[in-house]
């Protein structure tokens, strides 16, 4: 004779809800709250987060897709260690995304670091450029992801899952508490 905790795998004590027992998995359409440690193939830490942040699981683009491939089936307390080559990642060096152009397309103060949204010729769309190199007349920018280029290690802990609200879904990315934020 079988029980029911037998056929569903659920174990409560007297008390508790049958749902408050139930082991959340990661899947389509979950909030995944972790975190996380970016380091390139040297070891080199790169990026920590200091809280966990969430991302709404299932190819919405919230997380690079070789992470949440990886992630698929995990547990809360359960981590992960994905290698990510460039192109997994962001992206592979372009060349052809840095530019050098005249000195007074910039504010007088342009200084090395600084960013500046413009357009891509191939493309038509946008990219963000940053300030690489000053000279008396010129400006150099790149429009490459800092990390274009670069193999990254992506270590994480998985802290929280939960169901995505409908209106996560139909938006395509988590809200937070509170809800909408946008």
């Amino acid at each position: 004779m079988a029980f029911i905790s037998d056929i569903f795998s659920v174990s409560f004590k007297l008390g508790q809800s049958v749902a408050s027992n139930i082991i959340m998995i990661i899947k389509n359409n979950t909030v995944v709250s972790l975190e996380y440690e970016l380091f390139d193939l040297q070891g080199k830490l790169i990026e920590q987060t200091s809280k966990p942040i969430e991302y709404l699981h299932g190819g919405y683009y919230g997380i690079f897709e070789v992470v949440e491939k990886a992630l698929e089936g995990k547990k809360v307390g359960e981590s992960i260690e994905v290698g990510m080559q460039p192109d997994q990642a962001f992206g592979d060096f372009d060349e052809k995304l840095i530019l050098i152009e005249p000195r007074e397309k910039f504010p007088a103060d342009v200084k090395v670091g600084m960013q500046f949204q413009g357009h891509k010729e191939e493309s038509g769309g946008t990219a963000l450029y940053t300030v690489t190199d000053i000279a008396e007349d010129k400006v150099v920018v790149d429009g490459n992801h800092p990390l274009a280029g670069v193999g990254l290690l992506f270590k994480c802990e998985v802290k929280s899952i939960r169901a995505a609200t409908a209106e996560e879904i139909s938006h395509g990315h988590v809200h937070g508490e509170g809800g909408h934020h946008h």
